[in-house]
């Protein structure tokens, strides 16, 4: 099977304009891709009837889901900063909400 084009995991186009980063956007995208190509590799697995496979297959399917559960969270803040990255910490914020001393 060829690498995803029969399976509708075409990449789509994305309207970004920092190249330079990881962004939500990107990761999504690629993580559609993956989560594309592990179902099908799940159902080759099944259809082949390789437990081992299966196993292996499920769990990669498992961990993307995971993965993009994870990512299409949402803004990140102090409530899901462990759940998002795995140790406890808190956000960086993008913005200064103190008031100013002028």
């Amino acid at each position: 099977m060829d690498s995803g084009e029969s399976l509708g995991a075409e990449r789509e186009p994305l309207d970004e304009d920092d190249h330079d980063l990881l962004t939500f956007g990107e990761v999504g995208e690629r993580l559609r891709i993956e989560i594309a190509n592990a179902k099908t590799q799940l159902d080759d697995a099944r259809t082949s009837g390789d437990g081992d496979a299966i196993d292996k297959a499920s769990v990669r399917l498992e961990a993307l889901l995971d993965a993009a559960s994870r990512n299409s969270a949402g803004t990140l803040n102090d409530a899901n900063f462990e759940k998002f990255f795995g140790y406890p910490g808190t956000a960086k914020r993008s913005t200064d909400d103190r008031p100013s001393e002028a």
